[in-house]
């Protein structure tokens, strides 16, 4: 699957991810959703938020993006200002969302 097929809500999930524009990229979220990430779970907005302030603002080169089951897992290389970067093979899972919000991600390596 191609970036460009990838629904409105994951192709402006990897829009808005490497910007500034904090409140667009919380508007993509469902008020309850949950963020995997590192291990740790965020589980409401205002978790998410909290996770957002300590994650360095990244590119994403979308690599694959493959349907597992009823979700969506989209591979990236990110680069950034981070130990290790360029990191290759990030994937994004994400298992619930709709055109409007995205209601469970897990980012994994």
């Amino acid at each position: 699957m191609a970036a460009t097929t990838a629904p409105q809500i994951v192709r402006r999930y990897f829009e808005l991810a490497p910007s500034r524009d904090t409140e667009a990229y919380f508007a993509l979220f469902a008020n309850d959703a949950l963020v995997e990430d590192e291990g740790k779970e965020y589980a409401g907005i205002d978790a998410i938020r909290a996770w957002r302030t300590e994650v360095p603002l990244v590119e994403y080169a979308i690599t694959d993006i493959e349907p597992v089951g009823d979700a969506l897992v989209v591979t990236c290389t990110i680069t950034g200002d981070f130990p290790g970067s360029p990191f290759a093979g990030l994937t994004f899972r994400f298992e619930e969302f709709d055109e409007d919000h995205v209601k469970v991600l897990r980012i994994r390596p």
